[in-house]
């Protein structure tokens, strides 16, 4: 009889074990693996594009609010009504009093979306008080070696967000529905005689601001049909010398639009500079505009690929 008492608690605490096992969650975040007991029930985000990452799965009642939006950006109609409910805590990159003083356990950003390389708010920095820290993709090219940025990087975050919290199968139908969304548009396409150039206008006159080889619109771009003429830039967003793109002579430019300067702004400061007026982009006034939560990863990179393939064609 004790023994099979014995048997029996020793096979309890094994499927218990298990089960502890089971619970934990580990996902890949730049060049760390971060493990989750159980999903987080107090999350921050961090930028715009971030948060609506956390808002299509569903994970709105999972957050104590976000951060870094305000300060650079607006929030378009359907982004106010998904954190109405939901305070914006620093109106630019928080502090790590901000993220302590929320209690949270949990911040979604990336290097140069919420944290800087050496700065007080980093996995490292944020470990003794409990909140974890998920990697945006695109951004681990700042602290390591990736790929350029490719479509996948957007969907990984998405299936990883998935895992932390609990809602994988919610995230796979997202994933799975945007790249059928993206293959029946791209395979309706008429074919390009060649893949124009593009060169992606951020902000700045003096120097530009632009996207190199690990930003994601080289990878929306690429998705569309073009070639981004700073593709051979070994960076993500960085400044560049007006005389490569000169040189380089894009036939679309694409216009990244948020802060103090507007799209149109953009375009009149190219149009009316002599300096760019043999820009075949220029000559022709081929622009597109992007928001800026299209441009970077996320959900709306879907629609920003219909937009750019759309303008790449246009006569």
């Amino acid at each position: 009889m004790t023994t099979k008492l014995t048997t029996a608690a020793v096979g309890a605490l094994l499927a218990l074990s298990s089960t502890a096992a089971l619970a934990e969650t580990t996902v890949d975040s730049c060049n760390r693996q971060v493990t989750f007991d159980a999903p987080p029930k107090a999350a921050i985000s961090n930028d715009v594009n971030l948060t609506e990452m956390m808002l299509v799965l569903g994970l709105a009642d999972r957050m104590v609010g976000y951060t870094g939006i305000s300060g650079w950006k607006t929030l378009d109609e359907e982004m106010r009504a998904g954190v109405e409910e939901l305070p914006e805590l620093s109106e630019k990159y928080p502090s790590k009093e901000v993220l302590i003083g929320a209690d949270a356990d949990f911040f979604f950003a990336g290097w140069n979306y919420g944290m800087k390389v050496g700065g007080e708010v980093t996995p490292e920095t944020l470990a003794p008080f409990d909140i974890k820290v998920y990697e945006l993709t695109e951004s681990c090219i700042h602290i390591g070696e990736k790929d350029a940025a490719s479509m996948d990087d957007m969907y990984n975050d998405i299936q990883n967000l998935g895992a932390i919290f609990d809602v994988k199968d919610k995230a796979d139908a997202l994933v799975n529905g945007y790249k059928a969304d993206l293959a029946a548009f791209t395979d309706g396409l008429a074919p390009l005689e060649t893949a124009p150039r593009v060169f992606v206008y951020d902000s700045g006159e003096d120097t530009p601001f632009t996207a190199g080889r690990y930003a994601m619109p080289n990878a929306l771009i690429e998705a569309a049909g073009g070639t981004n003429i700073m593709n051979d830039l070994e960076k993500s967003w960085a400044k560049v010398g007006w005389e490569p793109v000169v040189e380089r002579n894009p036939e679309v430019i694409v216009i990244v639009n948020y802060g103090n300067v507007t799209a149109e702004e953009k375009r009149a400061f190219m149009m009316n500079n002599p300096a760019f007026a043999e820009m075949d982009a220029v000559k022709n006034d081929r622009f597109v505009t992007l928001e800026y939560v299209e441009a970077t990863p996320g959900p709306r990179n879907i629609a920003a690929v219909k937009a750019l393939a759309e303008a790449f064609r246009a006569k």
